[in-house]
């Protein structure tokens, strides 16, 4: 899945930054860590959790496409304990105060729980392994083995997440210091968040809080309203709102069309217009172009006789070619990464060398600098701690694992685990300096050496177990170190941070597997044809065959169409980097390109009218629109969101639209 920014990375203006600008009487004030964690604070946690579950979840198995959600979960922290102070004091209870450091360990607890339904691989390795993915990537096809698949359980799900989900929370605790402090890594996400919740804890921010909850509650009740009053007429397969032909049959059938979904228009509004546009700029030359002309070689590239859904047939061209682009695009990123991360740590050494002798260092240091260092240093994390838990967790997976998936090798494991820090390290760093997780990247790259190892008959199943391992280790050290930084500039103890991001981490271990089950029993889950198509599970898979059988898995010239696009992301890349900014930023984004070859444009549409909105929104009022953007999209995503919970209940009971709105040629 791809989890997209809404901005590349700014420089936040060290004013926001400031908000607690009292001395070490406010250090005294701060609650102690055992007092930032709350009962109301864990409930909160749990219905954000819940609720962005089933958001992100929606996302994951239609497009892969994820946004941030990390503000709009810190957005709503402040929305529920806020209506509930106010709801008690109004009916006369005394109520504890609402702290900066209770806001941040809320937001910290929800993200982890829904980072796991973001990050857990039921829209791409996990699914991969069922039959229906294993049917779609060809029977025939060599290297995908009979019985080479299982099927989605809520037990083994649920046992799999905790087994590899902790380990990656203590992998990096014991450099929180050397990356927050010491190194100064500014994690601009964790940056962003900080800032917005110390602005709603001052009396300013107070007021645009109350201005942001009142849009927040609007645009959420338009959104629910909205897909409640679509579901009416969706009684049918390609029925409804969803399926309007805005442009015109002709375009329809290549899936151009606005499908009326306020989840990728809120989706948009958060995106940068650079991703947005990519997308348009994607589906454009995929079904706009490509498609209709590889169609018309049908029975010269492939045969005729082969159904729309073989991997030898155009469908293969579809993914091989999505493929090559989310390859070529991440191998650039992955080595441009670990070479500014090299660079960055050399220099850094360098100059800690030739600052030995500086004695007047803490006196430069700003004294915000020197409050927060103080109370994010007051509350240490022992090492030993750390390390004791790491091996014990992962003793435990190693053991367990294999159990699950006997074509994953315990040594295999090992291996994984003694290598995980390292890997963990190297991508928080990158993350701290660029905001661009590379766990995926990190998963590929395991997925493609565990599959060639593990040869023909064990190979696409070990490769995808070990792909989920080593990104969920690397990916959750990372967002602790994002936690850290917001902690850090909230004034918030690591030690909460840590026990806040375990108790998400299990609560989502247990809310991922039920979400995801919520629409594998109500949906059509994995059909090419349907909603919930889950491109990144054939995606995967075929990665897994690609990694045992080599080049021998494409159709008919896909290997030079392959070569092409590789070549392309990778030159996108270099002329974004090396050229002048005004000729860089529009220059397309080739792992957002990829979504569209295999999903469909539709989504692409509903991305690019999200963008038009905040342009329009800008021109006509820029500072009305930076405040309640992120508001408006929280509210249009929500909404949604959580009409999927009634329509899932309605679709279980086997109850059916009324009617069925549906659009024929004349």
């Amino acid at each position: 899945m791809v989890n997209v920014n809404g901005e590349e990375p700014t420089e936040i203006d060290k004013e926001e930054l400031e908000q607690p600008r009292d001395t070490q009487e406010e250090i005294r004030r701060i609650p102690p860590w055992t007092k930032q964690i709350t009962v109301r604070g864990i409930i909160a946690s749990i219905a954000i959790g819940i609720i962005y579950s089933v958001i992100v979840m929606k996302l994951n198995l239609t497009t892969g496409l994820v946004p941030n959600l990390n503000v709009s979960a810190a957005l709503l922290a402040f929305v529920f304990i806020g209506t509930w102070t106010k709801l008690l004091q109004k009916a006369g209870f005394a109520s504890t105060p609402f702290t900066r450091q209770e806001n941040t360990i809320i937001q910290t607890c929800a993200v982890a729980c829904y980072s796991i339904a973001v990050g857990g691989g039921f829209g791409s390795y996990l699914l991969g392994l069922n039959k229906r993915t294993y049917e779609q990537a060809g029977i025939d096809t060599e290297g995908n083995t009979p019985g080479s698949h299982k099927e989605p359980g809520i037990g083994w799900m649920t046992g799999f997440l905790f087994v590899s989900s902790f380990v990656g929370l203590l992998a990096l605790v014991p450099l929180r210091k050397i990356m927050i402090i010491d190194y100064k890594l500014t994690y601009p996400s964790g940056t962003a968040t900080a800032v917005l919740i110390n602005g709603f804890h001052t009396p300013h921010g107070d007021k645009m809080a109350k201005k942001q909850v009142h849009g927040f509650i609007k645009f959420f009740s338009y959104s629910f309203l909205w897909s409640f009053f679509q579901w009416f007429y969706s009684g049918g397969g390609q029925c409804g709102f969803a399926q309007f032909p805005t442009f015109g049959m002709k375009a329809w059938r290549q899936t151009f069309y606005f499908d009326f979904s306020m989840t990728y228009v809120g989706a948009g509004m958060i995106c940068s217009h650079l991703v947005n546009l990519s997308l348009l700029f994607g589906a454009i030359l995929s079904w706009g172009l490509m498609w209709p002309l590889i169609s018309h070689q049908k029975g010269h590239w492939f045969p005729a006789t082969l159904s729309q859904s073989s991997m030898k047939s155009l469908n293969g061209y579809k993914v091989f070619i999505s493929i090559s682009l989310i390859l070529g695009d991440g191998l650039y990123n992955f080595v441009k990464i670990l070479f500014f991360t090299a660079t960055s740590i050399i220099s850094r050494l360098n100059k800690r060398v030739d600052s030995n002798t500086d004695s007047n260092k803490d006196k430069n240091q700003a004294l915000d600098d020197l409050k927060r260092n103080e109370v994010f240093l007051r509350d240490g994390i022992p090492i030993w701690l750390a390390c004791v838990g790491y091996i014990v967790f992962s003793v435990v997976s190693i053991v367990v694992i294999p159990l699950m998936f006997p074509e994953l090798k315990w040594y295999y494991v090992v291996v994984a685990y003694i290598l995980a820090p390292s890997l963990g390290f190297c991508n928080a760093y990158g993350a701290g300096l660029t905001d661009m997780n590379m766990a995926y990247n990190y998963g590929k790259a395991a997925l493609f050496v565990l599959a060639a190892l593990s040869g023909k008959d064990s190979g696409v199943v070990a490769g995808l177990v070990g792909c989920g391992l080593i990104k969920s280790i690397v990916s959750i050290s990372s967002d602790l170190m994002h936690d850290f930084k917001t902690g850090h500039l909230t004034l918030t103890s690591p030690r909460s941070m840590l026990v806040s991001q375990a108790i998400g981490t299990a609560i989502g271990c247990v809310v991922a597997p039920l979400s995801f089950f919520l629409f594998y029993k109500a949906f059509d889950v994995g059909n090419p044809e349907g909603e919930y198509k889950a491109p990144y599970a054939v995606i995967y898979r075929n990665m897994a065959i690609l990694g045992v059988e080599g080049f021998s898995a494409l159709p008919h010239h896909c290997l030079q169409l392959c070569f092409g696009f590789f070549g392309f992301a990778i030159a996108a890349n270099l002329v974004r980097d090396l050229c002048p900014s005004r000729i860089g930023k529009w220059i397309p984004l080739p792992m957002a390109m990829a979504v569209p070859f295999l999903v469909g444009a539709y989504f692409a549409i509903d991305m690019c009218m999200g963008s038009f909105v905040v342009f329009v929104w800008h021109k006509m009022n820029s500072k009305k629109a930076s405040l309640m953007l992120p508001a408006v999209a929280s509210g249009l995503i929500c909404g949604d969101g959580m009409w999927i919970l009634p329509a899932s209940i309605l679709a279980l009971a086997k109850v059916n639209p009324p009617i069925c709105m549906n659009f024929l040629a004349t």
